[in-house]
């Protein structure tokens, strides 16, 4: 069974930093990309960051220069750095799998864990 598990969610005052995590399992995690995405009320879900099955990455112009987005082979862990936080950054994170490349579209998806940004 595949699973995301997300955590590393809170809240934090703007300007400080949030490292997410996402546990992967069920599938052959070296094989797949994961793509951090959010989702703030009332706004449609945006791509964040991505890190391909060979160690490309992607990010939102949104945040470029402040999220850092990695992988930890050994423990199937995909960690998403989050520095210089901003009150728009508040929104629920979810990661998500998909073969090989990122793409538009994903395979599986976590529950997702609240980033809260307080100015």
């Amino acid at each position: 069974e595949v699973q995301l598990v997300e955590s590393g969610g809170g809240l934090v005052q703007a300007g400080g930093s949030l490292r997410l995590s996402c546990a992967a399992s069920g599938f052959a995690f070296d094989d797949y990309a994961i793509g951090w995405f959010r989702q703030a009320p009332g706004k449609e879900r945006e791509g964040v960051s991505c890190s391909s099955s060979g160690g490309s990455t992607v990010y939102a112009d949104s945040v470029k220069g402040r999220f850092t987005i990695s992988r930890d082979h050994a423990l199937n862990t995909v960690y998403l750095q989050m520095n210089s936080l901003r009150p728009e950054d508040t929104a629920v994170y979810y990661c998500a799998t998909a073969f090989t490349y990122c793409r538009d579209d994903y395979d599986y998806w976590g529950q997702g864990t609240q980033v809260t940004v307080s100015s």
